[in-house]
């Protein structure tokens, strides 16, 4: 999309398997300093603050190790889990940081499955308690593939740390009291738990103003301003016949609220909304994508968009 409604994940950059930036020649180029595992990490800090990491020589981890830095009292995560983290990456090579979520305080959601996510990540998630801290270490190649990340700086023959903080789970879907739908608003169709589109079928033109109600209103915290929510959704311009974007048959998605990272019409809406709803939005041209639209999504800057939006969790 022109302008996408949503921030570009992670895991794409986490993912990232990109040129090399380390030898390549099997000579380690390492100081008088020993190599070892996790047990070269001096870990400190409380779960949900960025950990102090403090390295007595280079990481070398041919296979996967995990520790638990400090066990939570949550659940246990499974396969399939979908989990909100906050997330710091070191490079074991040249014992120094190479990314952190907490720069920008902005908890990344990790969904718990082996297609989505390298070995390394899921023995930081997978059988961990929410409320831990837990620290990884492998290859560069384990955790990315073989060229490394370079967009982290981290080459194909390093070795990578990453110490991961379970903040909470996400559920399936909406808690909370079912309401009645506005007159406004169209019906819902396909499952009522993953809907596939909106049926406009007898609803009335858009009147040019911002509408939203809830067809499930929560139960949870009411969502704040700069904070990271978990969502799922579905969006579709008045009197379509599909969805021009929707997360329902994938995976929730994450983002920061209130801050200008997605259309005007989603800030203004869903800041105070209790964590548990189903909000309906009809979003008019000015507070989605303006005069211009959004050509490559099919949106005409006259467009009015409505979006189905069921908040998971915030933090």
């Amino acid at each position: 999309m022109l302008r996408r409604l949503l921030p570009l994940p992670l895991t794409l950059l986490l993912g990232a398997t990109l040129v090399a930036c380390g030898d390549d020649s099997g000579d380690d180029g390492s100081s008088s300093s020993s190599a070892a595992g996790l047990e070269s990490l001096t870990i400190d800090g409380e779960v949900g603050d960025e950990p102090q990491v403090t390295f007595d020589g280079q990481v070398q981890a041919d296979e996967v190790e995990t520790e638990v830095v400090e066990e939570g009292d949550g659940e246990e995560v499974e396969t399939g889990d979908s989990v909100l983290t906050q997330i710091w990456i070191g490079n074991g090579y040249q014992e120094e940081k190479a990314f952190s979520t907490y720069d920008a305080d902005t908890p990344q959601l990790f969904t718990v499955d082996e297609k989505m996510l390298s070995p390394f990540f899921l023995a930081g998630l997978e059988g961990q308690k929410i409320g831990s801290r837990v620290a990884v270490a492998a290859s560069a190649e384990t955790a990315f593939g073989e060229a490394g990340n370079a967009q982290l700086g981290i080459g194909n023959k390093d070795s990578v740390v990453a110490v991961i903080d379970l903040l909470s789970s996400v559920p399936d879907g909406p808690e909370g009291q079912e309401q009645k739908a506005p007159s406004w608003a169209p019906g819902l169709q396909g499952d009522e738990e993953a809907p596939t589109g909106l049926d406009f079928s007898g609803t009335p033109k858009p009147d040019g103003s911002l509408k939203s109600a809830y067809l499930i209103e929560g139960e949870g915290e009411k969502v704040e301003k700069g904070q990271t929510i978990v969502v799922d959704y579905l969006g579709q311009v008045y009197g379509g016949k599909k969805p021009f974007d929707e997360s329902f048959s994938a995976q929730p998605t994450s983002f920061q609220i209130g801050v200008g990272g997605v259309v005007k019409g989603w800030d203004q809406t869903l800041v105070g909304v209790p964590v548990g709803s189903r909000v309906i939005m009809a979003i008019p041209p000015k507070l989605g994508y303006g005069e211009k639209g959004n050509p490559q999504a099919g949106i005409k800057g006259t467009d009015t968009l409505y979006f189905v939006v069921d908040v998971l969790a915030a933090n």
